[in-house]
């Protein structure tokens, strides 16, 4: 090596141990500071995040991770069939790789095979050391994006308080996080909910609970934000964005020492009403708010056409405690027929039954192209993500047209610990939902990529740019929602909304503590 590449490695090494971690492009020195050919380990090194075997998005941000092998230094080699090859250089195992070249090289080669191939230096007894080769792993690269933008909350995993608690957007091209809304911004309050119209931003819903300034729907539309003096649960866009549907549930969280998980969330009494954009209006009707069923997670399909909705019976009186029988209570999951142009309900019909599956069946969402249809079932009950025994399930839509018959299948992205809270991409392509899967824990976002017959491929967690962020990050990330673009209203806009009076108060046509329709005239439903 002579004068000058020696002061040159002298270079590069001292950035390496400042940053962990070296891209190295271009430079002939590699070739003398790395070796060409190494003695094979006969496997694959131990990394995390794992994204071996996985389809990823063509415009994901780089999914650097961690090698987990003993060893002085690391050499990882990205290439493909296009492009020029990505050379990373570390001493400590993360494996940082830049985003620029990263792009380029998915960019030249959608629907083709990523390779990574991965080099430890260990010493030897004798003080010398060698570099050794691990078995190459592999990804594959969809031709279909992933839409730019995901929405979540993030929350501390508290029992019967909440703080520090808020709604983010992350640009999934990189490693960007902004905040939406945080409890913060009017008096600690809690922001539980965020939905919106069609993977836009321009119309979405953001509910809040504030003892000081009410509980209410913050509603944007084209960059204005409204506060609506109602209590929004979940809730589902109609596909034209003129009507919003959305649960009303009087939910309680308790503990028991039953399982793993102490914790346990039921409805004592819920319903599903609508509220009308333009007449500002809140509606129900008889099938949807039945005095003796439990109504709740309201999802429209997307040609607007049928309500879909979890259904269970309400065998309890005293809407104030826990009944005896709560591990007994299951959904079903019923869609109700619906005419947009008259404002109009029609037939109800059972999709899957509690009863029939063993199980309770639970969030409904529909793929933007109307084919498949994800939900969660688990063992009893309304929330998902405290059970274990939580997994994914699909149905083919397009199939159940032609044989009469709701015919559902089990994900193999499931794991044993807890699948939950799940959202479509505008090309019903990808998936993201929450998963307990690392540690049993905490909640995070995982992406699946579903091809054209409905298969879910290997799942993987959202890539961050400290891979190792997971391991300490004592917060669950939540409702995962992939959307088009950044929401465009401001934090302050969206918290001055918040603190405000409500715009408009609907009067709620249900009476009492007890979900039941209240009769209405027909001329007035149509208006």
């Amino acid at each position: 090596m002579d004068k000058y590449n020696r002061h040159l490695f002298i270079v590069l090494a001292a950035a390496a141990l400042l940053t962990g971690s070296l891209c190295l492009r271009g430079f002939h020195l590699l070739e003398v500071v790395l070796p060409n050919s190494a003695p094979a380990v006969g496997r694959a090194a131990k990394v995390h995040p794992d994204y071996s075997d996985t389809v990823i998005p063509p415009n994901i941000a780089p999914l650097n991770f961690v090698v987990e092998e003993g060893g002085s230094r690391y050499f990882v080699r990205i290439r493909a069939d296009q492009g020029r090859i990505i050379k990373v250089l570390s001493r400590t195992g993360v494996i940082t790789i830049p985003e620029k070249p990263w792009h380029e090289l998915l960019a030249a080669n959608r629907g083709k095979r990523l390779v990574f191939e991965l080099f430890v230096q260990t010493d030897n007894k004798d003080g010398g050391r060698q570099w050794q080769r691990f078995d190459a792993v592999r990804c594959t690269i969809a031709n279909e994006e992933i839409d730019n933008y995901l929405v979540y909350r993030r929350i501390h995993p508290v029992h019967a308080v909440h703080r520090e608690m808020g709604i983010y957007q992350r640009d999934l091209e990189g490693f960007g996080e902004s905040t939406v809304l945080t409890g913060g911004y009017f008096d600690e309050g809690c922001v539980n909910c965020h939905t919106f119209c069609n993977n836009r931003t321009d119309r979405m819903l953001i509910s809040t609970r504030t003892e000081k300034y009410t509980s209410a729907a913050i509603l944007v539309e084209d960059g204005t934000a409204r506060k609506v003096g109602a209590t929004f649960g979940y809730s589902s866009w109609h596909p034209s964005g003129k009507i919003l549907t959305y649960s009303m549930n009087k939910v309680v969280l308790f503990h028991h020492s039953a399982s793993d998980e102490s914790r346990d969330v039921m409805d004592l009494d819920s319903l599903i009403a609508y509220y009308v954009v333009g007449s500002q209006t809140i509606k129900t009707a008889p099938d949807l708010a039945r005095k003796d069923r439990l109504e709740t997670y309201p999802m429209w399909s997307p040609d607007g056409r049928f309500l879909y909705f979890c259904s269970a019976p309400l065998t309890w009186t005293d809407r104030t405690t826990i009944p005896p029988e709560y591990k007994e209570v299951r959904y079903d999951l019923m869609r109700i027929a619906y005419d947009p142009d008259r404002d109009e309900w029609g037939a109800m019909e059972t999709v899957v039954s509690a009863k029939d599956a063993g199980r309770t069946v639970l969030l409904p969402r529909i793929s933007p192209d109307g084919r498949w249809l994800l939900f969660c079932m688990c063992e009893y009950g309304c929330f998902p993500v405290y059970q274990r025994s939580s997994d994914l399930y699909m149905i083919d839509l397009e199939a159940a047209k032609q044989t009469g018959r709701f015919e559902y299948r089990r994900l193999d992205i499931n794991s044993d610990e807890s699948e939950s809270w799940h959202s479509w991409s505008s090309n019903s392509r990808w998936i993201a939902f929450s998963s307990k899967r690392q540690d049993g824990l905490f909640t995070r976002t995982y992406l699946s990529y579903v091809d054209s017959e409905g298969t879910a491929h290997k799942a993987f967690v959202l890539p961050q740019q400290d891979p190792t962020c997971y391991d300490s990050l004592l917060e669950t990330y939540s409702v995962p929602e992939l959307v088009k673009g950044p929401v465009t209203a401001s934090k302050s806009r969206l918290a001055r909304a918040a603190r405000a009076e409500p715009s408009v108060t609907p009067e709620i046509p249900i009476t009492g503590a007890s979900p039941k329709a209240a009769p209405l005239d027909p001329q007035q439903e149509r208006e």
